[in-house]
């Protein structure tokens, strides 16, 4: 019978599964990710938490005790150094991270990855807030496009009477009026695509011939 015998027993008497749960503890602060069976990897976890949790007190019997379990002071410092720095400090828990990699070939063992999580933490409430604030313009922008578009029919249509009573058709919607309109719209776009290009090809002239002026005065200055 196992009493007193909590965890699991892989596969080893108890000083060697004492051992190797340790290296494998000291390989994961080390490396921040070691590769391991599963099982091995679920075990190690409340003892990881415990070291980081006495770092996290900072005090010396803590350090002793860290000191005790992982048989390096060198590694103990830099672990309690990276907390001292702000790592995990608003974190309560959950300091590793367990991806699964499948079945080892020979003995079909579950394989994974085990890390260190050292992103910050936040909180669920602060997640769900900044959520909803980046939903919320996504929700009001139809309603902004359809108000432009509304604005933008309106004006063609004001746009078009004009052009009707210039033409001396009633708004009365004859196919004979929208022809005469259409064609005026067409003959406006013209125009003002001509007005463009006159504009276009005046600032070209005037800045070809300010570059002439330049190259001029250059060549006087070099002459001189």
């Amino acid at each position: 019978m196992r009493h007193n015998k909590k965890g699991r027993k892989l596969g080893t008497d108890w000083s060697h599964t004492k051992a190797m749960k340790r290296s494998l503890v000291a390989a994961l602060f080390l490396n921040d990710r070691i590769k391991t069976v599963e099982a091995r990897a679920k075990e190690i976890r409340p003892d990881v938490d415990k070291v980081i949790t006495w770092a996290k007190r900072g005090d010396l019997h803590s350090r002793r005790l860290a000191i005790a379990y992982l048989n390096d002071k060198e590694l103990v410092r830099e672990i309690f150094e990276k907390v001292a720095q702000g790592m995990w400090q608003d974190r309560p828990g959950g300091y590793t991270r367990i991806m699964k990699l499948g079945p080892r070939k020979g003995d079909n063992a579950p394989m994974v990855i085990m890390e260190l999580v050292t992103e910050p933490c936040v909180p669920k409430a602060e997640r769900k807030a900044a959520e909803a604030k980046k939903a919320a313009p996504k929700k009001a922008a139809p309603k902004k496009v359809a108000k432009k578009a509304e604005k933008a029919e309106e004006a063609k249509a004001e746009k078009s009477e004009e052009l009707a009573e210039d033409l001396g058709f009633e708004n009365d919607g004859t196919v004979e009026q929208i022809e005469a309109v259409d064609a005026a719209e067409k003959s406006e776009a013209v125009e003002e695509a001509r007005e463009e290009a006159e504009k276009a090809e005046a600032e070209a002239a005037k800045e070809a011939e300010t570059v002439d002026a330049e190259k001029i005065e250059e060549e006087k200055a070099d002459i001189k």
